[in-house]
């Protein structure tokens, strides 16, 4: 999909707060409110915008814990073995991201969960009962320095 410069300033300002109004997103670019709304209804469809969704603090609704999970399938894993796990994992709210990625990990994931006692719980769940994994390593989050979505538009 091709995005000219309007189309980027549009998505970089939707990106720092998805309220704004047609109206001041038209005063920013310099086009019509209703330009903005074809725009922005054609960056949805063709899939440049994925969500506009509300980002919740983990401890307003007691998810006090981050994990960084690395998962190491068992070799000769077939497409179908990783397509299984991606699957489960994906449906899985606990697990908030989860990357199919190169080196010592096949999967990286971040998981939250109320305490430690409830990832030791999740982990039995997504990790032990599964005879395709080899095995995890499992990393506390201490602190959230950066957490975000938000892209660098140029």
């Amino acid at each position: 999909m091709e995005l000219d410069a309007l189309d980027k300033a549009i998505l970089a300002l939707l990106q720092d707060n998805s309220r704004l109004t047609s109206e001041a997103i038209a005063d920013a670019v310099a086009l019509s409110p209703t330009a903005v709304q074809r725009r922005i209804k054609r960056l949805r469809d063709t899939g440049a915008i994925v969500a506009e969704v509300a980002i919740v603090a983990p401890r307003a609704v007691g998810r006090g814990l981050t994990a960084i999970v690395g998962v190491e399938l068992a070799r000769g894993g077939s497409e179908v073995l990783i397509d299984a796990f991606k699957q489960r994992m994906a449906a899985r709210p606990e697990v908030q991201q989860c990357y199919y990625v190169a080196g010592p990990h096949d999967f990286m994931l971040i998981v939250t969960a109320v305490d430690v006692a409830d990832y030791e719980r999740l982990s039995r769940e997504l990790f032990f009962g599964d005879p395709n994994i080899r095995k995890f390593q499992t990393t506390f989050v201490l602190e959230a320095v950066k957490v975000g979505q938000r892209l660098p538009i140029s």
